[in-house]
C-alpha cells in the first residue's frame, strides 16, 4: 500500500507563503492535495499527473498555488503564495493509480496522508 507523509504546514500571516511536501512510498498515476477547514467538507485544491505533468487547480487558488513534482523522489509539492485566512485548513496529500475518474474528486484517490495543518492569520 502506498504511504504518504506530508510536511511543511505551519502558521503564517496573510500574504505570506508556505510550501507543503508530500513524500510517497512509491510512484502513483496521480497525486493531489485536498483541504478541510473547520466546519467545512473536504475540498479539492490541486493535482498533478505523473506521466504528463498535467495540473489541476480549484478556482480559489489559481494564480496563488503551484503544484509540482519530483519524480526521482516520488514527492509532490504545493507552493502556496499570497495566503489568505480562508486558506486555513488541514491539508491532505492524496494519491491514486486509477486512470479513470476526475482528478478533482476525492473518490478517485486511494491513498491519503495524515494531514498537515496550515493556519493563516490576519
Amino acid at each position: 500500500q502506498v504511504q504518504l507523509v506530508e510536511s511543511g504546514g505551519g502558521l503564517v500571516q496573510a500574504g505570506g507563503s508556505l510550501r507543503l511536501s508530500c513524500a510517497a512510498s512509491e510512484r502513483t498515476f496521480r497525486m493531489g492535495w485536498f483541504r478541510q477547514a473547520p466546519g467545512k467538507e473536504r475540498e479539492f485544491v490541486a493535482a498533478i499527473k505523473r506521466a504528463d505533468g498535467i495540473t489541476y487547480y480549484t478556482d480559489s487558488v489559481k494564480g496563488r498555488f503551484t503544484i509540482s513534482r519530483d519524480g526521482a523522489k516520488n514527492t509532490v509539492y504545493l507552493q502556496m503564495n499570497s495566503l489568505k485566512p480562508e486558506d486555513t485548513a488541514v491539508y491532505f496529500c492524496a494519491a491514486g493509480n486509477s486512470v479513470v475518474g476526475p482528478s478533482t474528486a476525492a473518490h478517485t484517490y486511494s491513498y491519503w496522508g495524515q494531514g498537515t495543518q496550515v493556519t493563516v492569520s490576519s
